[in-house]
């Protein structure tokens, strides 16, 4: 497959990250009015969202195995498919029942489709310095897409929140775009070689790098994912926010992200991979502390604030997913699900623990707690190896 080819594929499964993430964005900004229309509290709502990352992540490493066992291109189209179809079915739930429904089958697409198309990514770039900006650029499609979905979403509410499911079109086109113009791998590579399920999760459970570069990326989904789900509440319920007012605020910080996930590889070759590393883990801290004091007085300085906190915890997501696939090339789809999709699935199980937590204690004050924890547990990063020692 010549060059030209693998990055028109690139760009197709760049769109559909772009396409997947957009629908995904839409859960957070709308679940205190979905949680108001049906009559559930915040704690029984992110017992909800624990269950939509737990789909939409915890299983990408299954996936994934099944990815690099076959060539097939199956869960990059149904997976766009689930996610496009069910998502915006959601503001359709009359009960609990209905919302958890709508919620699993389009969180599960995103699960098919995460692993399978990072995995095809780097195939296509390759390992080398070229290869890991396509896949920071990537990464940043799924980010500007997750960025836009609040701001959709929003709009959406504010008029008419049952209107959302006419939004599935535009997924389930690009799906069939996407599936007639990324080549077929069976046409161009060797059938691989079938890996065994037990073994191979037991080489990447007991590899230590990648058990390191796991709980980075935890870290990190634990702040964004604790930011997008407890953040909403504090706005509608606390300052009284506009559907619009908090579709911007969490659109603005996850936009700040994509952008972090884009530069990630022209700082990482400027400061070196490990001071990025400990900026992104050990910052968040300062920053949640000067929103927590900022944000009822100085509402615009918390703003900015949450931004920039969006930008330098989604910095690591490039270096993390890169430096997991040198380590285990072998598994590059199953690495990424790992990295990608597991360590937000383990997040999410505790969600509804932090859910419960911020209704008694109060949201900013549960935030500033978690944000203790990457500080913490930066030291790994000294045990990762440098960039020269890892095998390609």
């Amino acid at each position: 497959m010549n060059n030209e080819n693998n990055q028109r594929a690139i760009k197709w499964l760049s769109w559909a990250h772009f396409t997947n993430d957009i629908y995904t964005g839409f859960v957070n900004p709308i679940m205190p009015f979905i949680s108001a229309k049906i009559g559930i509290s915040m704690a029984v709502a992110t017992v909800v969202l624990s269950i939509s990352n737990i789909f939409s992540s915890l299983l990408q490493p299954i996936f994934g195995f099944f990815a690099d066992n076959m060539l097939k291109r199956a869960f990059i189209f149904w997976g766009l498919i689930l996610t496009s179809v069910f998502i915006p079915m959601i503001p359709l739930s009359k009960n609990v029942f209905f919302l958890i429904l709508f919620i699993i089958l389009g969180c599960l697409g995103s699960s098919f489709y995460h692993p399978q198309s990072s995995g095809f990514v780097n195939r296509f770039a390759g390992t080398d310095d070229k290869g890991a900006r396509q896949m920071g650029k990537f990464i940043s499609m799924g980010s500007i897409g997750f960025a836009l979905g609040p701001l959709v979403a929003m709009y959406i509410t504010k008029h008419d929140m049952t209107k959302m499911p006419i939004t599935s079109l535009f997924g389930v086109v690009l799906a069939c775009f996407m599936f007639a113009y990324v080549p077929k791998l069976s046409n161009l590579y060797p059938k691989p070689k079938q890996i065994e399920f037990k073994s191979t999760f037991i080489d990447i459970l007991s590899n230590k790098v990648m058990n390191n570069l796991m709980v980075i990326s935890m870290m990190k989904s634990l702040i964004t994912t604790s930011c997008c789900t407890l953040l909403p509440f504090l706005w509608r319920n606390e300052m009284h926010y506009s559907p619009l007012r908090i579709g911007i605020a969490l659109s603005l910080f996850v936009l700040a992200g994509g952008i972090g996930s884009m530069v990630s590889r022209s700082i990482e070759v400027s400061w070196g991979t490990k001071r990025l590393l400990y900026f992104s883990m050990i910052a968040t801290l300062p920053m949640i502390v000067i929103f927590h004091l900022t944000y009822q007085t100085h509402p615009v300085v918390s703003l900015i604030t949450f931004v920039i906190i969006g930008f330098t915890t989604m910095l690591a997501q490039p270096v993390t997913m890169v430096m997991a696939q040198k380590t285990l090339p072998q598994y590059k789809s199953i690495v990424a699900g790992f990295i990608n999709g597991f360590a937000w699935g383990v997040v999410a199980i505790a969600l509804s623990v932090i859910g419960i937590s911020a209704q008694h204690f109060g949201i900013t004050n549960v935030l500033m707690v978690l944000s203790l924890l990457p500080a913490v547990s930066s030291y790994i990063i000294r045990y990762l190896p440098d960039e020269n020692q890892q095998s390609v």
